[in-house]
């Protein structure tokens, strides 16, 4: 990896400060001053800016509390993206989200940089939990429960069979959803096959993860603790 793509990726500055900082004599590797940009090896050699031990890091886990009006994408040319709410230093490291939440959808959002576990996370075959808080305009019933646990007919699919628990049952309930797919509007579309709609929805848990209550709406995120990451990559092993 060349020097400078590494100490941007780490967030000490951008591609043209770390060459700056190259040029002026504050990098080093290996104990050597180094005066020109070059080639090296993250996981063996020793870098160090201004006298501070540069630990490298290959994989970034954030938790977002994305909240209403951001899409789940890395770019937009016309809208804001869940990207828009990382500081610069952690953009650099090119995390994108895993999976999708609706715009309008809010909750725990997973971001990384790691392509082959947001590849097992969103396997079909892994079957990971995802659990969503609603509020249902109308009255959700045990009938309800029922289908969802048979699977629904969204259409042009039958869902996998999902958990359905009623909280409050009024003109709009309130639930929570299980389910172990991540079809295109998928809540909304199993609540609109059985007569109702959905008002708002939160996801809460993916797998072994939860939201983060300490989170705040406004999209707060903290890296995922060393035995959250353990916990999914647990996961999505065999």
């Amino acid at each position: 990896m060349r020097l400078d793509k590494l100490l941007a990726n780490m967030g000490i500055g951008s591609r043209k400060e770390v060459k700056e900082l190259i040029k002026k004599k504050s990098v080093s590797v290996n104990g050597k001053i180094i005066k020109s940009n070059l080639s090296i090896d993250p996981e063996f050699d020793r870098i160090e800016c201004n006298g501070q031990v540069v630990e490298y890091q290959k994989y970034v886990y954030f938790m977002l509390h994305k909240p209403s009006g951001y899409l789940s994408a890395t770019r937009d040319q016309e809208q804001k993206t869940v990207l828009d709410l990382l500081k610069t230093e952690d953009q650099a490291r090119s995390p994108f989200p895993v999976g999708r939440l609706d715009k309008n959808t809010e909750g725990l959002l997973l971001l990384t940089n790691d392509g082959q576990l947001a590849h097992e996370l969103l396997s079909p075959k892994k079957h990971v939990d995802k659990t969503y808080f609603a509020k249902i305009s109308g009255f959700v019933t045990e009938n309800d429960v029922a289908e969802f646990l048979q699977g629904v007919d969204i259409g042009d699919y039958i869902t996998k069979p999902a958990k359905l628990k009623i909280l409050k049952v009024e003109e709009v309930s309130e639930i929570e959803v299980t389910i172990t797919e991540g079809k295109f509007h998928q809540v909304k579309r199993m609540f609109e096959a059985v007569g109702k709609e959905v008002l708002y929805l939160k996801r809460l848990t993916m797998g072994s993860l939860e939201l983060d209550p300490t989170l705040k709406l406004g999209g707060q995120y903290r890296a995922l603790t060393d035995q959250e990451i353990q916990n999914i990559l647990e996961e999505t092993k065999g």
